[in-house]
């Protein structure tokens, strides 16, 4: 497998940073080397927000992202700042509908309608967060399915593990679909 970086990337309150670590927690799972940083704007709301994931096999010995192999983006602010900071022939996941000037460059791009699918599909649009990792997960196959399921359920509050498990189901689902 190598070294992954991924950048998870949007707004305050969109949960990039519990993404974070529940994708950290499920490498773990894996029996990988992960490490994840974060990044506030300066109001926890609304503000610039984004967690950095890296994954290995070996020894990490240089914890930053500075040319991901994943960007995630749910914010237009989020795609025009990091869009051109992804390896070449990387991926690019983007929210179709708050993403709408689509960034271009020697990358995948994958756009998907995750906030709309976790409020339509889910119910709650607070679970966006892991309909995008089912998103990431089904299109890059970063960790094992069961292992991230199981991280999801260690980090969610409890009495809501049966909507973070369907909402990571409708992620995987709206790339199987699509």
């Amino acid at each position: 497998m190598g070294r992954i970086d991924v950048r998870l990337s949007g707004s305050g309150g969109q949960g990039m940073i519990t993404s974070g670590a529940i994708l950290g927690g499920a490498a773990v799972y894996d029996n990988k080397n992960a490490v994840q940083t974060k990044s506030y704007g300066p109001e926890a709301r609304g503000g610039a927000a984004r967690a950095e994931v890296v994954i290995s096999d070996e020894e990490i010995n240089f914890v930053k992202v500075l040319k991901a192999n994943i960007l995630v983006a749910l914010t237009q602010e989020a795609a025009d700042k990091f869009s051109s900071e992804v390896v070449d022939d990387g991926i690019v996941i983007v929210d179709d509908m708050l993403v709408k000037n689509k960034p271009s460059g020697n990358f995948k791009l994958y756009s998907f309608p995750i906030v709309k699918a976790a409020a339509e599909d889910v119910g709650k649009s607070m679970v966006a967060n892991i309909v995008t990792l089912g998103v990431l997960n089904e299109i890059a196959q970063v960790v094992d399915f069961d292992s991230l399921e199981k991280a999801i359920l260690a980090k969610v509050p409890k009495g809501t593990e049966e909507l973070n498990k369907k909402a990571l189901k409708v992620g995987k689902e709206l790339v199987k679909n699509n």
